[in-house]
């Protein structure tokens, strides 16, 4: 969060999305920390799901504005080539996926959490009535 505002991450209203999530994944895990309980836990995971969401859009972003940039300097760029000329443009076309992996994280930390109050036992064998 600290490099994206450095870097002035925010002169466009998408580019606002990853502070915004940023910071409620941060309010979220202190929630969390200080209250691990079924609500805060269920509220972490949406955020968690947010920041899988916005880093999938962020790469997407990033690839398309490479590549807008890329046919501008070179209008017959298409195909692969266009591919490899993006992938490496400018703008870090991988950077936003620093949040899916955040996310993702997130929710295995939350995978079977006793905490959520779900049925994540393991079923009890049945009983055996000795009858002789």
């Amino acid at each position: 969060m600290v490099e994206l505002l450095l870097i002035e991450h925010y002169d466009e209203t998408w580019q606002v999305v990853p502070l915004v999530v940023l910071g409620a994944g941060l309010g979220a895990a202190i929630a969390v920390w200080r209250w691990p309980r079924q609500r805060t836990l269920e509220f972490f995971q949406g955020v968690m799901l947010a920041f899988v969401m916005a880093g999938i859009l962020g790469v997407w972003r990033h690839y398309v504005g490479n590549a807008e940039f890329e046919i501008e300097r070179h209008a017959d760029l298409k195909g692969l080539a266009l591919l490899w000329e993006s992938v490496r443009g400018a703008t870090p076309v991988l950077a936003p996926g620093a949040l899916v992996q955040l996310g993702l994280l997130g929710l295995v930390y939350t995978f079977r959490h006793p905490a959520l109050g779900r049925h994540h036992q393991q079923p009890k064998p049945p009983i055996s009535e000795d009858l002789s």
